[in-house]
């Protein structure tokens, strides 16, 4: 995993030198790496852009901000990734007994959800896919509600466990959804 990331989620700098806290990073990594199953689950749509939405068949995404990433678009990759539930077992319990190691293990799980990501992308651009950058429920103006019209598509539930709650939040909490615009070739 990437050390320098994890660092700037914990909000240090990259050159520290402090030997508890790398030690502590290697062993959250290391656990993580042990514990963690991520899933993944990706399709892709033929869809139409507007000004302010993204049309999929019946479904649309009303955001301007995500209309502007991917105008010129005709397909969309659509994608769940989740780390899975070991995840949210391992910060309950580290956050009863050591709240240092809970706060490094917080960033390591973030850097490997952003990993698992950045994999799925890659393997979408060894396909010859040109990719616009990602682009995910709650942020700038795609409302988190969204997220339900993604569970729908992917059946996200059904096909890798991830699951939404009455607020629109992922249960695993280190999960994330995201619509990607595929360059027309």
């Amino acid at each position: 995993m990437n050390r320098a990331e994890i660092l700037r989620y914990l909000r240090t700098s990259s050159k520290t030198d402090d030997e508890r806290l790398l030690a502590l990073i290697d062993s959250c990594c290391d656990e993580v790496n042990r514990y963690v199953k991520p899933k993944t689950l990706h399709r892709i749509f033929d869809c139409k852009v507007t000004d302010d939405s993204l049309i999929i068949g019946d479904t649309v995404f009303s955001s301007k901000r995500l209309a502007d990433t991917i105008k010129g678009c005709s397909r969309v990759c659509i994608f769940g990734a989740t780390l899975g539930t070991e995840c949210d077992r391992m910060l309950r319990t580290y956050s009863a007994t050591d709240i240092a190691k809970t706060a490094v293990l917080q960033a390591c799980l973030a850097s490997k959800i952003e990993e698992v990501c950045d994999s799925l992308e890659n393997k979408l651009r060894e396909q010859g896919m040109t990719l616009r950058q990602r682009y995910s429920p709650g942020y700038f103006d795609l409302d988190i509600k969204e997220n339900k019209k993604i569970f729908d598509l992917l059946e996200l539930t059904k096909r890798i466990g991830l699951t939404l709650t009455d607020t629109y939040q992922m249960v695993p909490t280190k999960s994330v959804t995201a619509i990607i615009g595929i360059e027309n070739d």
